[in-house]
């Protein structure tokens, strides 16, 4: 199927998943963002490609092209209310960025297995919990959503995949595979900091998206017939590699629950950029 990136797509009918999809990216207001998107069975014939080039943004959310630098979060650090509600209102912005793909990638590859659409669509609204879940946290550390600058930084990188197996590739074992050590970090570092209930929102968050990393790799191996590390690598859309996929430590045994093979931790331990 030709992609026109010239024409502007225009709206799914309503009542179907492509619909749900399709206002869950382009909504505008924090509200609908923090509502998980409307259910819907039908999905919709013979739908076109959409490629929506960018997603809705609340006036909360202010967009910058400079990020939280996590790796200054120190547990010392994050002994600060503030420091840890920016901590967290980062991450509530990649559970966003990460709800709102998994509905661009329902509309930019319609013929890809209903079942794989269906199963972004769950992902997307567990994602939306877990937006809710941070929402809530930054508020009871005394700051509100906004009170601190986004980066659309999955963004400006997942939408360059062409297939659902790059896609696959991109969010779900790339990203999402580098939130499970991201999530053993923090959690690790709240909990030094003081902060037991933020420690086990992480904690909580990082053993749902072992479930994501789970769901990518079923699909990439239905899509490639392969689930080796340089399958994977491969199949990323260039310049992306490894080392914006992975954290420090790796979270060895998550990625593992997540059902890579060993082999594959073992690559993906040991790749150095060249």
């Amino acid at each position: 199927m030709s992609i026109n990136f010239a024409a502007a797509p225009l709206p799914p009918p309503a009542d179907t998943l492509e619909r749900a999809a399709w206002d869950y990216v382009t909504a505008t207001s924090l509200a609908d963002k923090l509502a998980p998107p409307a259910r819907a069975r039908r999905l919709e014939l013979a739908a076109p490609v959409r490629r929506l080039a960018s997603p809705g943004r609340p006036p909360e959310l202010r967009a910058t092209d400079r990020g939280l630098r996590t790796r200054n979060a120190t547990a010392s650090a994050l002994r600060s209310a503030e420091r840890r509600a920016q901590l967290l209102h980062t991450f509530l912005h990649h559970e966003l960025q990460a709800a709102e793909l998994m509905c661009w990638a329902i509309l930019a590859f319609p013929d890809a297995p209903p079942s794989f659409r269906r199963g972004l669509m769950a992902v997307a609204r567990e994602e939306v919990r877990h937006l809710g879940l941070y929402a809530a946290r930054v508020r009871a550390l005394g700051y509100e959503v906004g009170h601190f600058p986004v980066r659309d930084w999955f963004w400006e990188r997942v939408p360059a995949a062409a297939s659902p197996a790059a896609f696959v590739a991109t969010m779900g074992l790339g990203f999402e595979g580098g939130n499970l050590d991201h999530s053993e970090r923090f959690t690790e570092r709240l909990r030094l900091a003081g902060d037991p209930e933020s420690a086990e929102l992480q904690r909580q968050v990082g053993a749902d998206e072992e479930g994501h990393v789970r769901f990518a790799l079923r699909w990439f191996r239905r899509f490639t017939g392969a689930d080796s590390f340089e399958a994977w690598v491969a199949a990323l859309p260039p310049p992306l590699s490894p080392l914006v996929m992975r954290g420090a430590p790796l979270a060895v045994d998550a990625r593992r629950r997540a059902g890579l093979p060993e082999a594959f931790v073992e690559a993906l331990v040991a790749w150095q950029p060249t």
